[in-house]
């Protein structure tokens, strides 16, 4: 009975429990084990941030709510000889949504190299600013 109940939980579907969340793409660029590590491989980067998740550091160096701007900074980086992939997170910080769809608009418009990596940078920045302070 206990097998039945548990394995229910692997097919039921997440729920939002935020109203103002919403699934945003972030690039990931690497995983490693230390955080000296992490810093010594991207040190090639301007910006970026990271996560520690199961005592790993997961790094990110974009981020959209459009899958055709992650898929845009994706081939960007791929041109540039980096490896990253695109992940699916929730968000639920409403002014820092509000700004990464502003910043999206931009992205959406531009073609140049040089633009896209301004405009990463600054949604990096942004993130860092309104999202990883509120902890």
């Amino acid at each position: 009975m206990a097998y039945f109940l548990i394995s229910g939980y692997d097919k039921a579907e997440s729920i939002t429990v935020s109203k103002n969340a919403e699934t945003v793409y972030y690039l990931q660029s690497g995983v490693y084990s230390t955080k000296e590590n992490m810093e010594k491989n991207m040190s090639d980067f301007e910006h970026y941030i990271y996560n520690v998740e199961d005592n790993k550091y997961y790094t990110y160096v974009g981020m959209s709510k459009n899958k055709k701007n992650a898929e845009k900074i994706k081939e960007f980086y791929k041109q540039k000889g980096y490896s990253t992939y695109i992940k699916e997170k929730i968000t639920d910080n409403k002014e820092f949504l509000t700004i990464l769809g502003q910043y999206d608009e931009l992205l959406s418009s531009v073609k140049e190299d040089e633009t896209i990596k301004v405009i990463c940078n600054q949604i990096l920045a942004k993130y860092e600013e309104m999202v990883n302070n509120e902890y």
